[in-house]
């Protein structure tokens, strides 16, 4: 009777234990997740204000060849050629031989553009199967697998 007692005891003292380490756990999740939050929010705010630093100093880079009367007096004379240059080019672009080139180009860069995303979303989930991020091509080559994630502004139109 004592050793069902204890029994019950010590299952009673590992259940508080293991729900102590799970609040344990948990809470130095959530501790974790905010921080690393506040670092990303940090970031981003540091990045916008770089941006805008990046701004100013485009912008003052940028008057001081506008300033500059022989700068100003080339780049309109570069502006004239390249009227010249973006008209002759148009001629050529509207030749039937060229129009067919060009078709063919953009389908292709379509085709590119759509078997790159497959292969994206194959490799993510190639990745999640094995849990490696190397792969072996047709040639023996080992590949690595990098996954990329950026920020983009939601609108406001929601």
């Amino acid at each position: 009777m004592d050793d069902n007692k204890n029994h019950e005891s010590t299952l009673e003292n590992n259940s508080n234990v293991n729900a102590s380490t799970v609040t344990e756990n948990l809470a130095g999740d959530a501790t974790i997740l905010l921080n690393l939050e506040e670092l990303i929010r940090n970031h981003i705010q540091n990045l916008d204000k770089l941006r805008e630093e990046q701004k100013k100093l485009k912008e003052m880079f940028e008057d001081a060849f506008l300033n500059n009367p022989v700068y100003r007096e080339n780049a309109e004379k570069a502006k004239e050629a390249a009227k010249i240059k973006t008209t002759t080019r148009q001629q050529i672009a509207s030749q039937p031989s060229v129009i067919n080139i060009a078709n063919k180009l953009k389908d292709i860069t379509s085709d590119i553009k759509e078997r790159q995303a497959a292969l994206s979303d194959y490799l993510l989930e190639y990745q999640r199967l094995t849990g490696s991020n190397e792969i072996e091509d047709a040639n023996g080559q080992i590949l690595e697998i990098v996954n990329s994630a950026k920020l983009i502004r939601r609108s406001a139109k929601k």
